[in-house]
């Protein structure tokens, strides 16, 4: 068995409340994915794990063709039936998660520097699969992230030899900045989970996004 495929263009974050609610993100990531996000990471860490379990199948359902990931919970991947897991900094060590999940699944890193790339490059290159460097600005989803600013992101894609997505008070205008210091990838929480419309903001992320690449 090979890993899944995946595309990081425009990835979904979601955020229960910003969503306003269970149901909320099911139909949030219902219209996301129409309006062309690539991939949904499933994070809640106020639900217990049967309820989390339960929200993640749903949110499963809907992500036909589309990567699933679960944020921190990495025992929950297989019950969910998702595609991997994403674990930061504070999380179980990505060596951990991998020994857990076994070699068929995603794993995606958080890292703010060069070295936390380093450090799970220590463990060999197929560990991990993506790395999400943030927060590019200061956002209210994540306070304690810190804003990175642009050179530190792109410091981060220098060092390392995954993919990487940029997350953090992201939105379109951001697109040609972030394709120029090398990302390969936008992730949202903001942008469409307080959105409206998420289709036709997750429309505009993918255009600006595939305009900078251009």
């Amino acid at each position: 068995m090979s890993r899944p495929d995946f595309d990081m263009s425009v990835y979904l974050v979601t955020d229960t409340a910003q969503c306003g609610g269970p149901d909320g993100v099911v139909e949030t990531v219902r219209r996301a994915i129409a309006g062309g996000v690539t991939m949904v990471q499933f994070r809640d860490h106020d639900l217990s794990d049967d309820e989390f379990v339960t929200l993640g199948r749903r949110i499963r359902e809907e992500c036909s063709g589309v990567p699933l990931i679960i944020d921190d919970r990495v025992h929950l991947v297989s019950a969910i039936g998702a595609d991997g897991a994403h674990v930061g900094q504070s999380d179980m060590p990505v060596d951990q998660a991998r020994a857990i999940l076994g070699d068929d699944l995603l794993i995606g890193l958080s890292a703010q520097t060069p070295a936390q790339v380093e450090a799970a490059l220590s463990h060999g290159r197929r560990v991990v699969d993506y790395v999400g460097v943030g927060a590019l600005h200061g956002t209210g989803t994540k306070p304690e992230a810190g804003e990175l600013g642009l050179a530190k992101v792109g410091d981060v894609v220098k060092a390392s030899p995954w993919p990487v997505c940029v997350i953090g008070g992201v939105s379109a205008a951001d697109a040609r900045d972030v394709v120029r210091v090398g990302c390969d990838g936008l992730s949202v929480v903001s942008a469409i989970c307080r959105s409206k419309d998420p289709e036709s903001s997750a429309r505009e992320l993918v255009e600006a996004w595939h305009k900078a690449k251009e």
